[in-house]
């Protein structure tokens, strides 16, 4: 199991409201008692638990800034995005390839939205893999199930042509998302606290025709 030294974890745990260490505290007690629980819980490391645990007030932060200073044509891209309703995963398949597209909020400039670039989800027979194809900066990783309507995904940063280190490398390129599936073929991923430039990072997909 991966784990960041205990220093390092009491540093990441002081930015987080003590009501909001749920899921560092199940991954601590999961450890404590010996389970071995084939979940989220068994890879994920602290920091990324505690980004996941205070993800409502870190989006919510994220949105106040980019409607505050974002321009017009971007903020109603968010707003639009906002409005979409959650939907179940059941049946639905993210394997294929897709169009996505990265929106910035909160941060360095108040909100960007990018242009679209290529992502590939897969399977390897352990469950769906996500890799985006195109653009310097890129993402692969793994999903996992939180509920019926939101996933976990757990992934690596990487600029091409560089090779994706693997999740647990450390800070610099881990990354943790919540999954949303909000259209009848579209989805989108939620990264609370990224490492560069931004409060919140959005990524959205649809389905190459």
């Amino acid at each position: 199991m991966r784990r960041i030294f205990l220093p390092a974890l009491v540093i990441g745990l002081s930015t987080v409201p003590v009501s909001a260490q749920s899921l560092v505290q199940e991954k601590l007690d999961m450890e404590r008692a010996g389970f071995e629980k084939d979940t989220v819980m068994q890879d994920i490391t602290y920091r990324d638990a505690a980004r996941l645990d205070a993800y409502e007030r870190i989006r919510a932060e994220a949105v106040k800034q980019a409607k505050t200073g974002g321009a017009a044509p971007d903020v109603a891209i968010l707003e639009e995005i906002e409005q979409r309703d959650q939907r179940s995963f059941e049946e639905f398949d993210l394997t294929g390839d897709w169009e996505c597209r990265t929106i910035k909020a909160g941060g360095l400039v108040p909100l960007v939205v990018y242009d679209w670039f290529r992502c590939k989800v897969s399977d390897d027979g352990a469950g769906w893999v996500l890799e985006k194809l195109t653009g310097s900066q890129r993402t692969k990783g793994r999903f996992f199930t939180d509920s019926d309507n939101r996933l976990i995904y757990l992934g690596s940063y990487f600029v091409s042509p560089d090779r994706p280190p693997s999740y647990g490398s450390g800070r610099d390129s881990d990354q943790v998302a919540y999954v949303f599936r909000d259209r009848d073929d579209g989805w989108r991923m939620e990264f609370p606290a990224p490492q560069r430039e931004s409060v919140l990072d959005i990524l959205e997909f649809r389905r190459l025709p």
